[in-house]
């Protein structure tokens, strides 16, 4: 009995050695969202507020809510971004390849103004911008110089953003999930799994979703269900931390964009 005994407690032992070998803490997995496309509609926008964690609140320059918006979100303890309006995007604030720094600069000046207590911007369309290396490179040397963040949205495979946010140390952040493209709460239902699986492979993700009543529904019922299932909701300067600036194997390479 002494003999069994001992054979039973060392397979036990070699159990839990093998389950977790150094005696590390469980892995953790973080969660961000970002709800772009804010202050076209106050009743609509005053949901994403409602939702029960760190949202952070995308407004664009070119809405009829802007500053309005921009004022309760900031009230409501949400960090507050500019969503700016990038090629193939178009309106008074949308950036352009062709045009100058000096009208990129005066465009940017104007977009802040309209949405106060921003803490950084991300990129509202900008397929064609993002991929601009110089006029990226300005404009993350020009967040710098204002202490504000960049988020790149990564709405093409071909951006630059984070590349030369990366090169100067910006405080940065890249988009994985984007929620949804397609607009049926079984597919948003299905990007928050799929953002939630992510977190848990590779410690964290960032989503991205819009205020499209099948988005805020699903959010509504789901995002409560976060922490039962062991993922930590952190707001977006939090993932800034957490990532240290470095690219997710989606996006580069040991850590560097590509």
């Amino acid at each position: 009995m002494g003999l069994r005994f001992i054979l039973v407690l060392l397979c036990l032992l070699a159990g839990v050695a093998h389950a977790d070998p150094a005696g590390s803490p469980p892995h953790k997995a973080y969660l961000s969202l970002i709800i772009d496309d804010l202050g076209q509609n106050l009743p609509r926008d005053r949901r994403v507020l409602a939702l029960p964690g760190p949202v952070t609140t995308a407004i664009m320059p070119d809405t009829p809510h802007a500053t309005e918006f921009a004022r309760e979100a900031h009230r409501a303890g949400k960090i507050v971004i500019l969503h700016m309006p990038m090629d193939p995007a178009t309106g008074p604030f949308a950036w352009h390849p062709e045009l100058p720094i000096e009208e990129l600069e005066k465009r940017l000046d104007a977009a802040f103004k309209r949405v106060p207590y921003t803490a950084g911007i991300n990129n509202h369309m900008g397929s064609r911008m993002t991929a601009q290396p110089a006029a990226m490179a300005w404009l993350m040397g020009e967040l710098q110089r204002r202490h504000k963040f960049f988020v790149d949205s990564r709405t093409s495979a071909q951006t630059v953003a984070a590349q030369q946010a990366q090169k100067i140390d910006l405080a940065s952040v890249s988009r994985d999930v984007f929620l949804d493209d397609e607009r049926t709460e079984a597919a948003i239902l299905t990007q928050l799994q799929t953002a939630i699986s992510l977190a848990r492979k590779q410690g964290s993700a960032v989503m991205i979703g819009h205020p499209y009543p099948q988005t805020l529904a699903v959010l509504e019922r789901e995002l409560p269900k976060l922490k039962a299932q062991g993922i930590d909701w952190i707001d977006i300067r939090q993932m800034i931390s957490v990532r240290s600036n470095r690219a997710m194997a989606a996006h580069g390479r040991d850590g560097a964009y590509r």
